[in-house]
């Protein structure tokens, strides 16, 4: 009986990232083995500055989900555009700490997969141009 592939597809990758986030442990160690040392989390188009490396990736998230007592993150779509690019929107949904009322945030990420590791990460406040972005960045890889 042939052997079942275990190579999971950069959506299927994409998208047990976001479960791995949004589980009520946050158990950041889950969270953080689609990084490593050379992973870069890119939030410079929505003005937050860039992470890389494990140990400034982790330590933005913990900073990140710290700021909240009830944290949710919900992909609303996944596209894989091939050469290892995956376009993603997102709805995070949360309750800050010490506060009562929940923010919404509905954004683009771009997802750049290479082996099975995230080499990069880009987030877009802009949907539309996190799209684009993505376009482009998997015609680029090409």
């Amino acid at each position: 009986m042939p052997e079942e592939s275990t190579t999971l597809s950069p959506v299927e990758l994409t998208r047990r990232a976001y479960e791995s986030f949004s589980r009520r442990d946050r158990d950041l160690d889950v969270v953080m083995r689609d990084y490593d040392d050379d992973s870069v989390f890119a939030l410079s188009p929505a003005g937050m500055g860039s992470f890389q490396g494990v140990a400034a990736i982790r330590g933005f998230l913990e900073d990140w989900i710290a700021a909240y007592e009830e944290y949710v993150i919900e992909p609303e779509q996944l596209l894989d555009l091939g050469n290892g690019v995956v376009f993603a929107v997102i709805c995070q949904n949360a309750r800050p700490a010490h506060r009562t009322g929940n923010v919404r945030f509905h954004h683009g990420n771009v997802f750049v997969w290479e082996e099975g590791v995230i080499a990069r990460v880009i987030h877009y406040n802009d949907i539309h141009e996190a799209r684009a972005a993505a376009e482009r960045l998997a015609e680029s890889r090409e």
